[in-house]
């Protein structure tokens, strides 16, 4: 497609503005290609080496809970590099992006909950300044006044809930952008969060890709501009929005990450009809599946002569059942399907209860104490005051209208209209506080592709406390894990071979604070007790495990190459404490339906000190400094038996101390006290109000 001069000068001016390994040429990008592919294998080969042997041939089953545990998370280990090295297989820097057609229409949200006024406003005004013709819009689920005055004032458009939502569950940021979606009608969407201050050619870089007609969103890295010298905290993750998203892309499986990412409005309402659809399916299977336990229970119960009267009947409805799942298999609509069980139920029900009726004539022309020749109104109405006929009455053998009317009520209460809800069609998937991935991962299952444009086109506020940072991530983690249990992407229909693993492949990268459990004490119960959870360190376990640890290192440094990775390999093992709570707390949320707090990320620090938030790992890196000491002096002391296996656990211990240093230069760390938050906060016109519970959810 021709360019116009307005387009070929925005690409020229940010040509270099693309990140590291997306401006080599083709060529020097071919053989990147080839050398991570060469270490995949390496490394690969290696692991499965060495994994096997351990299998076979290493484990001191002397000291068996310390070794069958250390065995589990070499495995867990492995599998991670296997996914890890399978996503990077097909990395794929897209370069210099096509222009878009220039026709678009584009509609920008920007999602907000009771952040500072300022805050809000810097965003507004940059995506005003956007120089692709497009509308702006302040999805406010504060309903704060000050921030529509800000949004009119500013130019802007301004959303908040419709009256529908009252009473119903908001979903958050998810709803939020839901409720949008049905008050505007842009072709294309881009959704920012509220500090996530974009740049005016982001339109210009990334619209181009949907020349494509199945490409449904373009994703581009979420950048912070306030991350000081070192990242305490870990804010920026270049590996992952960028060699991780490029291997992802290289799938078709990149993720949309909820901010800086440009949407297709018909993907989306697709994403939802279907959405919608299979969810009235699995309730209409689920209720003639109770149905079907509903009447094998009432069969049991027949009693000898009731056997002849009723069982024709519920043969008859379990007929119904069996004929409602066929047509269901068969693609038969739903409302068609319900409609005739529910017929047939109400078919079964009426002859029960004109058998029901014949009976309880019989019974009453026998009671004593009634006059036969009496009026059956007459009759009743008599036996009200009649007590010893009362009871006699009540002793006789029940039918099993109950069991049918049960039957039929299940069916009836599957809701179309979706009640239960404030819309019945959901297009940004509701299922767990990450939405952003459940999106990608409907949108994938549905044929739609996907595109990771890297280059940083926005740019964000991190948390600058280790409070906010530890909330954020404990958000992230806790919605993958809930993505995992209720729509697991290895189970998921639709999704490719491959695009399954790559899902897959965060959602397991969440559990391994267990993992570093092991990790970290394995060293600890050698220096103290002894327990040693290989036979031996042999020459034979370092010629398996030194050369497997060695390429796995390689590949990961050509991989990261130019990119500071180490802070983030730091924090995945010093936040263990964290990965167990999110795992623990949404299992606890999606099997046994504990509530989820959702926490919106603060926008401005919070005081007060943080070791407190780090209490599991100071215990930790005590155990390992005593640990230390004591092997250490054993050494010193000429105590020691195997000086070997003591030199190598307390190497083993040294490196676990430096991994979990991380989290206290995080609990040490004061920003600067002019910082871009704190100057946002104090600029602020005013807090923005407490009305509503349910935020829009800022990453």
């Amino acid at each position: 497609m021709t360019m116009t001069p307005d387009q070929r000068r925005i690409s020229l001016a940010h040509r270099d503005r693309l990140l590291p390994g997306d401006r080599a040429d083709e060529a020097g990008l071919r053989a990147r290609l080839w050398l991570i592919r060469l270490l995949i294998v390496v490394a690969t080969l290696l692991g499965a080496n060495y994994l096997v042997w351990r299998y076979a041939a290493s484990i001191n089953w002397a000291f068996w809970p310390i070794a069958l545990a250390l065995l589990a998370a070499e495995t867990y280990s492995f599998i991670d590099t296997c996914l890890f090295s399978l996503t990077m297989w097909r990395y794929r820097p897209r370069g210099e992006p096509p222009a878009p057609r220039g026709d678009e229409t584009v509609d920008i949200f920007i999602t907000c909950y009771n952040e500072p006024i300022e805050l809000v406003r810097e965003t507004v005004r940059a995506a005003l300044a956007i120089t692709f013709p497009h509308r702006t819009y302040v999805l406010d689920d504060g309903r704060s006044p000050e921030m529509r005055a800000m949004a009119m004032a500013e130019g802007a458009g301004y959303i908040v809930r419709t009256e529908e939502w009252s009473g119903h569950d908001y979903h958050a940021k998810a709803g939020n952008v839901n409720n949008a979606l049905f008050q505007t009608d842009g072709e294309f969407l881009l959704i920012l969060d509220a500090d996530q201050v974009p740049k005016p050619a982001i339109l210009d870089r990334t619209l181009g890709y949907f020349h494509d007609p199945r490409v449904a969103f373009v994703q581009t890295p979420q950048w912070f501009k306030n991350v000081p010298p070192g990242d305490p905290f870990g804010s920026q993750a270049p590996l992952f929005y960028g060699p991780i998203q490029q291997g992802k892309d290289g799938w078709n499986a990149a993720f949309f990450c909820g901010s800086n990412a440009i949407l297709r409005r018909e993907a989306l309402m697709q994403s939802g009809v279907v959405g919608y659809a299979r969810g009235l399916d699995r309730r209409v299977r689920r209720a003639l599946a109770i149905s079907g336990r509903v009447l094998r229970q009432a069969d049991q119960r027949l009693s000898p002569t009731q056997r002849a009267r009723f069982q024709p009947t519920i043969r008859e409805l379990q007929q119904a059942i069996r004929d409602a799942r066929e047509d269901l298999g068969a693609g038969q609509p739903l409302q068609e399907v319900t409609w005739r069980f529910q017929r047939r139920a109400e078919q079964a029900a009426r002859a029960v209860v004109v058998q029901d009726l014949a009976a309880i004539r019989d019974e009453l022309a026998d009671l004593p104490g009634l006059d036969p020749g009496m009026a059956l109104e007459q009759r009743l109405s008599d036996l009200l005051d009649d007590e010893f006929a009362l009871s006699a009455l009540a002793r006789r053998e029940s039918s099993p209208l109950a069991a049918i009317e049960t039957v039929r009520a299940l069916l009836m209460a599957v809701d179309v209209d979706r009640a239960d809800e404030a819309i019945p069609i959901m297009p940004v998937a509701t299922i767990s506080v990450t939405e952003d991935m459940a999106t990608a991962m409907q949108l994938h299952s549905l044929g739609w592709r996907s595109v990771f444009h890297h280059e940083i086109l926005a740019e964000g506020l991190a948390p600058e406390d280790l409070r906010t940072a530890l909330q954020q991530r404990l958000r992230w983690a806790q919605g993958t894990v809930q993505v995992m249990l209720r729509d697991n992407p290895l189970l998921k229909r639709g999704l490719a071979p491959v695009q399954r693993l790559m899902y897959f492949a965060t959602m397991w990268s969440y559990l391994s604070g267990f993992v570093a459990v092991v990790y970290l004490v394995a060293p600890v119960l050698y220096l103290f007790f002894g327990w040693l959870p290989v036979k031996a360190y042999s020459s034979e376990f370092f010629l398996r495990l030194v050369p497997y640890l060695v390429a796995n290192q390689l590949l990961f440094i050509v991989v990261g190459w130019g990119i500071p990775t180490w802070r983030g390999q730091q924090y995945s093992l010093a936040l263990f404490p964290l990965w167990i709570r999110a795992t623990t707390s949404a299992v606890a949320n999606v099997v046994f339906k504990r509530k989820l707090g959702f926490v919106v990320t603060p926008k401005t620090r919070q005081a007060g000190a943080s070791f407190r938030l780090i209490v599991p790992q100071l215990v930790v890196m005590a155990a390992l400094v005593a640990a230390v000491i004591y092997g250490l002096a054993r050494l010193a002391l000429g105590l020691a038996n195997d000086r070997l296996s003591i030199t190598v656990n307390v190497a083993w211990a040294l490196y676990d101390l430096v991994m979990l240093s991380a989290i206290i230069g995080a609990a040490l760390y004061e920003p600067p006290a002019s910082s871009e938050l704190e100057l946002l906060a104090d600029g602020a016109l005013t807090a923005a109000t407490e009305h509503g519970r349910h935020g829009a959810g800022l990453r």
